[in-house]
């Protein structure tokens, strides 16, 4: 018997689903507690003030506030520096 069908069948076709990674909440918007902010892979953005990080890199938001965007010279482990790029949630006062 044969191992596969003789027409239409194709050994294509297979793909991994969308991850639908990226920055969900820009700086100035607003933000509940718990809301994504940025899905990653990795550390390429750093969490600030009242941002907490996600076991898959995730950021999201540990309280109400406003998103803000800043940078900050980091060390690497070999010495180097580098410019990282860090998330903030400021929160709103009433």
């Amino acid at each position: 018997m044969a191992h596969t069908k003789a027409i239409g069948s194709t050994q294509l076709g297979r793909d991994s689903q969308p991850k639908y990674r990226g920055v969900k909440l820009h700086d100035g918007q607003t933000a509940a507690a718990g809301n994504v902010i940025i899905r990653q892979t990795g550390s390429t953005y750093l969490a600030g003030d009242g941002v907490r990080v996600g076991k898959d890199y995730t950021l999201y938001a540990a309280h109400d506030g406003v998103v803000r965007f800043t940078t900050t010279r980091k060390m690497n482990y070999d010495g180097s520096r580098r410019v990282a790029k860090v998330v903030h949630v400021i929160p709103v006062k009433n």
